[in-house]
């Protein structure tokens, strides 16, 4: 059976959101965070992703992350990862695509 994804947005600040991407993050469910993501990123200058209730993320997930990070980029937002999971970090440090984010060790609130 398939996980489904939940994707939460929560204003932090004027100008800043925290985004909570929780399930999996694959083939069936990757366009829908990639098109929250860039909304996210086209509303704010600072947007966090927080991925502590991850439990999957295939090569389309990640697509969908370096997604918002290339369009973060180009628009001069701040775009940070927190609460990584092992299995992501892992993935990112294979992938070579580590740099491309700014990721926290830590969530800032529980």
């Amino acid at each position: 059976m398939h996980e489904t994804i939940r994707v939460n947005r929560e204003a932090t600040g004027p100008d800043s959101c925290r985004v909570a991407v929780s399930g999996e993050l694959d083939l069936v469910t990757a366009g829908e965070v990639r098109q929250a993501l860039q909304r996210a990123v086209g509303d704010n200058r600072v947007v966090v992703i927080d991925l502590g209730e991850l439990t999957f993320c295939d090569c389309t997930g990640l697509s969908a992350l370096l997604a918002a990070a290339r369009t973060a980029q180009a628009a001069h937002v701040e775009l940070r990862l927190c609460a990584v999971p092992c299995f992501l970090a892992r993935i990112l440090r294979l992938s070579g695509t580590r740099d491309a984010f700014t990721v926290e060790e830590k969530r800032d609130r529980p």
